[in-house]
């Protein structure tokens, strides 16, 4: 049959579907066998021949037929699974039914009313042991994903009778691909790899019924499809696992090594890794501030699991995720993430000569669940110098994305990594390494080491990003505390950026104009402490520049709190709106090749995400002891902490209050008060820094004025000799403050996650137009 003519019949009883008034019995199968019996449809075919106002219909005018409609779908791949599809025509079938699914799921979701539909048991079985129609589906995928011949390579030639195969199978000797527990790499094959594809595609729209939720952070919200699918009840989940996870992180784009060959011939396994990394990482959607990861202490053998099993349903995924403990998986798994995330800079050498991948923000993601379930494999990443190979892509879409306000999910979650990194010392200790890629980016020329690039970046985003950043601040300048104390040497561009940023935040009116700015003074004041106290040799740059820009701390020192000069300082905020955009932030030419930072082309969607929480609720305080290991403070002692903070240590007030609070200064309905400013100011952290200029600033305008010296590189040597051994107050204990999983967390990266999953399926656009809650789809 040709296949204008399956496409017009299929429509035909699409169109049946929709005007019939009495409901199509479910043994009516010549009605039913229309869908997807005699056509060759492919998933575009069925989004455009099942418009969305029709399926409305249907469920609003004709339920039961659309009740029938996904009974009988859902029969046939049972049909399909368990006889191992082998014929063309019950694999068609099959395919077909999938697509259909995939088309018809969305909005069986979107109406409360219909999204018990599933799991529910009915039909025509009277069994009472009946699954709800969710489990068969779920099973049923999970089956046809080893299916030899359809999606898997026949190990068995046909000397066996091939239908008793499907249930005595064992699909582990089926996984798709070689990596993490599985040492052979199956012959790649283009249709299975498609209709791994569609199945996984249907997969992921049944899991997205949590996209028609609201989001809540009170709730730890199972996902009953998620729940079910990584549960014992799945007999194929730990292949399934390993298939996704190795799909994945085996991937190489560039192929062979041979560039521009992606315009030679066409690479299908790029929609199948993508599809995977979606599904994995909705799978390992737990809130693991309720749980805890059983290698959480990174001490338990790999296969031994905890006794201290996690809390509520086991999520068979998480479980093996925390459970990979082989050096040689931890390699193969950062290695390939690594490769994925470089892919977008290496299109910067030979432009186009390698196929640019799209789909970072999932890497990130399944990255940040790596690191936040298996604390072994955080270590492992931390151990050597290929973190940074994270970091550096992770800087460059930092520094990429900055401009764009249609990316600000981006912008978070890649500081949220390098927040949950900075907390553990070896990585401040890494970042001391030579930075010589140069990776075209839109910043400072500068010679020095990883940190001064984190830095530079850093500096480039506060003052030059988007102003919906601004709640990103204290995160970025929390992971420069958290490293401080590591950096032996920081390049003059660096100290001058670190100052630069003093000087904008310690301006009157910026300090005045909200209850939280004096946070990133105290942060910054900080930072300066730390690397003078316990790196003051290597660091004569930074000394220098705090000695050539001692005024802004003395202002600090003499921070008006009468009220008279409060009110001028809130004036002047009326005539400068920007506090960071000023001159004098030195830019200096940019590296070679590099693009400036662009916004988002006018029309781009992008998807709500709701609040982050403040930086007192992500992290907790570690105080490093003299051998070198954390220990936790205890909220109470942080209320007296530096930073005053008004919200420290209250568990009681709620993300919401938080946000209502910093909206409401921000929005100017924020007074300050004498005895507000009085209260922070007196923490001000200045003694380690006026003791330094006490000391130093004499001793340099002596040789000065003795040699007649205007040259920079003279004092710099002066103050590499110098020390000030004795002369300093007693070194303070270094604080740090680790990332800590909380819900607030947890529903952020549900809502980011499924907003990026949404917005990167657009061939077929699975949910555009259907009513979606978890977040808003907005235009640029």
């Amino acid at each position: 049959m040709g296949s204008a003519d399956s496409k017009l019949n299929f429509r035909k009883a699409v169109i049946q579907l929709t005007t019939k008034t009495q409901p199509v019995e479910a043994t009516d199968n010549a009605f039913w066998d229309q869908f997807w019996a005699d056509t060759a449809t492919s998933v575009q075919d069925v989004f455009a021949l099942v418009p969305a106002a029709e399926i409305r219909a249907v469920r609003e005018e004709s339920p039961s037929n659309l009740a029938t409609l996904c009974y009988k779908a859902v029969e046939k791949l049972v049909q399909g699974a368990e006889g191992g599809c082998h014929s063309e025509k019950e694999k068609q079938v099959v395919l077909n039914c999938s697509r259909l699914l995939t088309r018809v799921l969305p909005y069986i979701f979107e109406d409360p009313d219909w999204r018990g539909f599933f799991w529910s048991t009915q039909g025509e079985e009277e069994d009472e042991n009946a699954r709800p129609l969710a489990e068969s589906l779920l099973l049923a995928i999970a089956d046809l994903l080893f299916c030899p011949d359809f999606t898997v390579q026949n190990h068995r030639r046909s000397d066996v009778d091939s239908a008793e195969d499907v249930h005595s199978l064992d699909s582990c000797e089926y996984i798709w691909e070689a990596g993490v527990g599985f040492a052979h790499s199956p012959q790649p094959n283009y249709i299975h790899d498609m209709n791994r594809m569609e199945l996984l595609k249907l997969l992921l729209t049944c899991f997205s019924e949590a996209m028609y939720l609201p989001p809540s952070p009170e709730s730890g919200s199972t996902n009953p499809w998620v729940q079910f699918f990584c549960s014992t009840e799945n007999r194929h989940a730990l292949p399934l696992f390993t298939s996704l996870l190795n799909t994945v992180c085996a991937y190489d784009p560039v192929g062979y090594g041979i560039p521009y060959n992606h315009l030679l011939f066409s690479d299908y396994r790029e929609p199948l890794v993508e599809e995977a990394a979606q599904v994995l990482i909705v799978t390992l959607d737990h809130d693991s501030a309720t749980s805890t990861s059983p290698t959480v202490d990174g001490t338990t053998t790999g296969t031994a699991m905890d006794d201290a099993d996690p809390p509520g349903p086991e999520n068979l995924f998480v479980n093996y995720l925390s459970r990979i403990h082989r050096e040689e998986d931890f390699q193969f798994i950062l290695k390939g993430i690594a490769r994925l995330l470089s892919n977008p800079l290496l299109q910067t050498y030979l432009p186009n000569s390698t196929k640019k991948i799209q789909f970072h923000q999932e890497l990130l993601v399944l990255f940040w669940k790596l690191c936040d379930f298996n604390k072994k494999f955080l270590f492992f990443v931390l151990k050597s110098s290929d973190v940074l190979d994270i970091l550096v892509p992770i800087l460059y879409f930092l520094n990429d994305a900055r401009a764009d306000q249609s990316r600000v999910g981006l912008m978070h979650i890649g500081v949220f990594i390098l927040l949950l990194l900075s907390g553990e010392r070896n990585f401040g200790v890494r970042l001391n390494k030579p930075y010589s890629v140069r990776v075209p980016m839109d910043i400072p020329v500068f010679t020095g080491t990883h940190a001064d690039l984190l830095i530079v970046v850093f500096h480039k985003i506060i003052t030059s990003g988007h102003q919906r950043l601004q709640p990103l601040f204290d995160c970025l300048l929390t992971i420069v505390v958290n490293v401080s104390p590591y950096l032996k040497s920081l390049s003059m561009v660096t100290a001058n950026k670190l100052l630069h940023l003093l000087e904008a935040f310690s301006t009157t009116w910026f300090l005045f104009s909200a209850s939280q700015n004096h946070h990133l003074v105290f942060f910054l004041l900080e930072v300066f402490n730390n690397i003078i106290q316990y790196q003051f040799d290597g660091n004569s740059n930074l000394v220098y520049a705090i000695i050539r820009k001692r005024g802004v701390f003395h202002q600090l020192a003499n921070l008006p709190t009468d009220p008279p000069s409060i009110h001028k300082a809130l004036q002047r905020r009326r005539r400068t709106p920007e506090p960071l955009s000023r001159a004098g932030s030195q830019e200096g030419t940019s590296m070679e090749g590099s693009r400036p930072a662009a916004p988002a082309e006018p029309g781009t969607l992008k998807t709500s995400l709701v609040a982050t929480p403040g930086i007192d609720k992500l992290t907790e305080k570690s105080q490093v002891s003299e051998d070198g290991t954390l220990r936790s403070l205890e909220p109470e002692s942080q209320q007296s902490s530096a930073e005053g903070s008004p919200s420290e240590g209250e568990p009681s007030q709620t993300w919401r209050e938080q946000r209502r609070l910093s909206n409401a200064s921000a929005s100017g309905q924020w007074n300050p008060t004498s005895d507000w400013i009085l209260s922070w100011k007196s923490k001000l952290p200045l003694q380690t820094i006026m003791r330094l200029l006490q000391v130093l600033v004499p001793q340099v305008e002596k040789i000065c004025i003795d040699k007649g010296l205007t040259d920079e590189s003279e004092i710099l040597r002066f103050l590499q000799h110098g020390t000030l051994v004795g002369l300093l107050p007693v070194p303070h204990p270094i604080l740090i403050r680790k990332y800590q999983a909380n819900s607030g967390t947890a529903m952020w990266f549900r809502t980011y996650m499924w907003g990026v999953i949404y917005l990167r399926n657009v061939d077929p656009p699975i949910w555009y137009d259907t009513d979606v809650k978890l977040f808003e789809i907005q235009r640029v």
